[in-house]
């Protein structure tokens, strides 16, 4: 007897918890990096299509959204982030005291100033892979 499919509410809870685990993993590499590290962004694409998969979300376009939404979302979470850890650096506070106190527009100045269109690229490249595997996974027969 197949098992009963998950509730859908638990899908989007564990993509929120993978959307920040991976932002958070990425925030660690690149404040030791000290760089953006922007090619993680297609693995997180590939975090999330497989999060999704893992929850038995059927393939499709629903499927392909919510990926790139996840993505589009790790990618801001852990850019702010990154942002956070490298002015809190300068000022001896920890990443997530710094993003409490970071304001909107400075972060945003200030990754707009380190964002390479090379990094651009590779966030572009990441929505097409949350879409392209969102639409194109299939489910394996049960043995």
């Amino acid at each position: 007897m197949p098992a009963p499919p998950p509730s859908r509410w638990l899908a989007f809870a564990l993509l929120a918890l993978g959307s920040l685990g991976f932002a958070a993993a990425w925030l660690l590499v690149a404040l030791k990096a000290e760089r953006q590290l922007a090619w993680l962004a297609p693995l997180a694409a590939a975090d999330m299509v497989l999060l999704l998969a893992v929850m038995r979300w059927p393939p499709g376009w629903p499927r392909a959204a919510l990926a790139t939404v996840a993505t589009l979302a790790t990618i801001c979470f852990a850019n702010y982030a990154i942002v956070a850890g490298e002015v809190g650096r300068g000022m001896g506070l920890r990443p997530w005291e710094s993003a409490l106190r970071l304001g909107p527009d400075y972060a945003w100045e200030l990754l707009r100033l380190a964002t390479r269109p090379r990094d651009l690229a590779w966030y572009g490249l990441a929505l097409l892979v949350a879409a392209w595997a969102g639409l194109s996974a299939r489910r394996r027969p049960a043995p």
